[in-house]
C-alpha cells in the first residue's frame, strides 16, 4: 500500500498531464456531486483552473441524475468543451461528453474504466482518500491550492474520514473544526431539501475564504442553506419514528418523504442493529421510484449484497457508492421484485398508482 506522500504526487502528475490535453480557448466544464464531498471537490477544481488561467463551467449532478446517462450526453452534446473534470460520481465505462479530454476523480468502488479517459482513484488505498481530498492533491498540480484545504476537509468529514488519519485533516484544524463541521451540515442540507439544488452551496463554496466566512452571514446563499436545514430537519424528526420491518438479515425502514434523508435514516439505525443490513426506502422522494440508502453495522460487503439481489430493471443508479455504505433507486415495480425476493411481503411493496 502506497503512502499518502506517495499517492498524492501520482494524482497531482496524473492530472497535470491530463491537463495537457484540454483544448485552449474552450471552456473546462467540472461534474461534482451534490454532497459535501462532491461540491468542496467540485470547487477546488474550478478554483485550481480558473487560477490556471481557463474560462470554467460547472454542473452539479443531482437528484435522478448520472453523468453517464444519455440524457446528460444530450444537455452537453452542443456545449463548446475544452475538456471536463468528472468528481465524486464513480467510474463507468461511458462518458458524458464523449471526443474531448475527460478526467475522472473518484473514491468509490469503481466500474470498467472509460475508453480515452484518465481516472484518478482513491479507491484500494488505505486509508481511502475522499474525492475532495484527491481534487485538493491535483489542484495543487497547477495551483496554489495550500489556502484550500479547508475544502478538502469538507468532503473528509462529510464522507466519515475526519478520523482515518490524514495528515490534511490534521492540518486543516487550524480552520476550526466546529465550523469546519458546521459547514459540513448546512451544505449538505440543500441536496437533501425537496428542491435537491445545491447550487447555491457550490456558490458559496466558490466565494467564501473559510468556513468562519461561510458561517459570517455576509453571503445572500447562507439564507437558503439555512431554510433547507430546518426543513430536513422536520423530515428527518417525523421518519425518525418509523419502525423497521426486519425478514431474515435484513432490517428496512419504509418512509416517504420529499427529502433526501433515507441515508441518514439508514445510518442512525445501523448503530441500533448492529447485526443487520439496514435498508432506509424512500417512497416520497420522486414519482414512480423508491430511493434507498444501505448500511451495516458489521463488516459487511454491501455492494457485492446489492449484486447478489439484483433485479432485472436496476439501472447505473443502483448499487453503486462505497463498500460499506451504499443504496440506489429503482422504478416501484422492480423495486416490489427486489424486495420480495429479501423475503417481504406485501406491506413492504408500493402500490402504483393506476392511470388516469
Amino acid at each position: 500500500m502506497e503512502p499518502c506522500s506517495v499517492a498524492r504526487t501520482r494524482a497531482a502528475s496524473a492530472f497535470a498531464e491530463a491537463l495537457r490535453n484540454f483544448q485552449p480557448g474552450k471552456p473546462a466544464w467540472v461534474l461534482g456531486h451534490n454532497d459535501a464531498d462532491g461540491l468542496a471537490a467540485t470547487a477546488l477544481f474550478a478554483r485550481a483552473l480558473e487560477q490556471a488561467g481557463w474560462t470554467v463551467r460547472t454542473r452539479i449532478v443531482g437528484r435522478g441524475e448520472t453523468p453517464w446517462s444519455a440524457a446528460m450526453r444530450e444537455e452537453l452534446a452542443d456545449e463548446p468543451a475544452g475538456g471536463m473534470v468528472i468528481t465524486d460520481l464513480g467510474v463507468r465505462n461511458s462518458l458524458p461528453k464523449p471526443g474531448i479530454a475527460t478526467v475522472v476523480v473518484d473514491h468509490h468502488v469503481p466500474g470498467d474504466a472509460p475508453a480515452g479517459a484518465t481516472v484518478i482513484s482513491g479507491y484500494g488505498q488505505d486509508p481511502i482518500p475522499t474525492s475532495s481530498l484527491l481534487a485538493f492533491w491535483c489542484a495543487g498540480a497547477v495551483a496554489d491550492a495550500e489556502d484550500w484545504l479547508w475544502l478538502a476537509a469538507l468532503g473528509l468529514i462529510g464522507d466519515m474520514a475526519e478520523k482515518a488519519g490524514f495528515p490534511e485533516m490534521e492540518a486543516a484544524r487550524r480552520f476550526g473544526i466546529t465550523a469546519l463541521r458546521d459547514v459540513v451540515a448546512l451544505v449538505n442540507a440543500p441536496r437533501r431539501s425537496a428542491s435537491g439544488d445545491a447550487n447555491a452551496a457550490l456558490r458559496l463554496l466558490m466565494v467564501a475564504d473559510g468556513p468562519k466566512d461561510v458561517l459570517s452571514g455576509r453571503w445572500p446563499e447562507i439564507a437558503v442553506l439555512q431554510a433547507a436545514r430546518s426543513e430536513v430537519k422536520r423530515e428527518l424528526e417525523a421518519a425518525r419514528r418509523v419502525a423497521p420491518l426486519v425478514r431474515d438479515e435484513v432490517a428496512l425502514i419504509r418512509f416517504a418523504s420529499p427529502t433526501q434523508i433515507h441515508p441518514l435514516i439508514a445510518q442512525q439505525w445501523r448503530s441500533r442493529l448492529k447485526n443487520k443490513i439496514v435498508m432506509a426506502a424512500n417512497t416520497g422522494y420522486r414519482p414512480g421510484w423508491v430511493h434507498f440508502a444501505v448500511r451495516s453495522g458489521d463488516d459487511r460487503d454491501l455492494v457485492a449484497f446489492l449484486a447478489e439481489h439484483r433485479p432485472a430493471g436496476a439501472d447505473e443508479m443502483y448499487g453503486s457508492g462505497h463498500r460499506q455504505a451504499t443504496g440506489g433507486a429503482l422504478r416501484t415495480e422492480d423495486w416490489n421484485a427486489f424486495i420480495a425476493g429479501l423475503g417481504f411481503g406485501q406491506s413492504a411493496s408500493v402500490v402504483t398508482a393506476a392511470p388516469g
